[in-house]
């Protein structure tokens, strides 16, 4: 059942043994006193083995606003329909005919695998801190328990500017900025291509969501003129106890959107909302699974839910994925749009700043907190 690729993985990412294993006796079990307790988490949060597959996950084509010099004013209409009750339903939802040239993708796939295969001396030579948390990292907690992943995180504009800390009576901004990886060749260049796109996706989703709203099509845009967000590489290495730990806890994206490529291994789930069980969104090949973030959900004055979802690990298999977080500028207040709110549907959450909140959120990667971390719902109006 054990491969030599996780323990190799193990070694090479702990300065302790995660688990004390034989492995050259296939009857060992891993118990609670031989995994380190980092990556296990609460019996309540534990992933099942017996998989739902989430067949409800709307799959939506846009070739209605991408393969037409003068689109279908009917087809649209009815592709804002279709995003509008997936948001509200499902928080979730894959999007095929994109306009996302398919070859660009498989150049960035093969880079990240390219990157993650190099010795972990040379990976951290891109390393991410405290001070600028972009490049790499392979001890990230979500929820207090540590993720059974590494990842490589990248700008999509550099430099970003966001406030120096979380208290709101200092004003003073810091900018981050990308590192530029010597391995793969060209990783850089393919990854700003990539985010062109990333960004040319993000704005027309912005825009089927406003309309669906019924808002002014480009009514979010002024936003993200001098956005935060960023694209992030994840590899989850083949994990010896999938019953313990995840590749990612369960957790809400804080942004607005979340495009995500996965590849042909899965893994995320999705806590539905009709019952909350949680159900795997199995890959479609060349789609992307769009997530409607916590922004959305507060400027919508929750019209729209931002939803609860995981990454589960895979004994046998690696696995890749290519997330990018849409965030708008740090300077954004974020509230629910006065044109969604009158005295029937009042106001459901206080104002909050953008950039406080994300350099809050971004201080528990590097170390457990007593309390939870910054959520929308501490902004929740009684």
């Amino acid at each position: 059942m054990f491969l030599k690729q996780p323990l190799k993985y193990i070694r090479e990412h702990t300065t302790k043994p995660i688990f004390n294993i034989d492995f050259t006796n296939t009857n060992n079990r891993t118990t609670m006193g031989e995994v380190d307790p980092a990556f296990v988490q609460e019996q309540e949060h534990r992933p099942k083995l017996s998989i739902i597959e989430a067949k409800g996950i709307p799959e939506i084509d846009l070739s209605p606003i991408f393969n037409h010099d003068v689109p279908d004013q009917s087809a649209v209409d009815a592709l804002v329909k279709e995003i509008g009750s997936a948001s509200k339903e499902w928080g979730f939802f894959q999007v095929t005919n994109h306009g996302v040239p398919l070859s660009l993708r498989q150049r960035l796939e093969e880079a990240s695998r390219l990157f993650f295969a190099q010795s972990l001396e040379d990976k951290k030579k891109v390393a991410r801190d405290e001070i600028n948390p972009t490049g790499y990292y392979d001890t990230e907690h979500t929820k207090n328990v540590r993720d059974w992943k590494e990842v490589f995180d990248f700008l999509s504009q550099d430099p970003t500017f966001v406030p120096l800390n979380s208290d709101e009576d200092d004003h003073q901004v810091i900018q981050w900025s990308n590192p530029s990886p010597p391995y793969p060749p060209q990783f850089r260049a393919i990854v700003e291509e990539y985010l062109e796109e990333m960004e040319k996706l993000a704005y027309k989703l912005l825009e089927l969501i406003a309309l669906s709203l019924g808002l002014e099509a480009k009514r979010f845009e002024k936003f993200f003129k001098l956005q935060t967000s960023f694209i992030r590489f994840n590899h989850y290495p083949p994990c010896p106890y999938p019953h313990l730990a995840l590749g990612v806890g369960r957790h809400k994206d804080a942004g607005a959107l979340t495009i995500l490529a996965q590849d042909e291994v899965g893994g995320l789930e999705v806590k539905r909302k009709s019952d909350q069980e949680w159900v795997l969104v199995k890959p479609t090949p060349d789609a992307y699974i769009i997530n409607v973030g916590d922004i959305i959900q507060v400027w919508s004055n929750d019209a729209y839910e931002s939803v609860e979802h995981r990454v589960m690990v895979n004994s046998q298999r690696e696995r890749f994925s290519i997330p990018f977080f849409f965030f708008p500028a740090h300077d954004t207040e974020v509230k629910p749009l006065e044109e969604l709110i009158n005295d029937e549907n009042p106001s459901k959450y206080r104002p909050y700043n953008w950039g406080k909140f994300l350099v809050n959120r971004k201080s528990s990667n590097f170390q457990k907190k007593k309390a939870e971390n910054v959520q929308i719902y501490h902004y929740k109006i009684a």
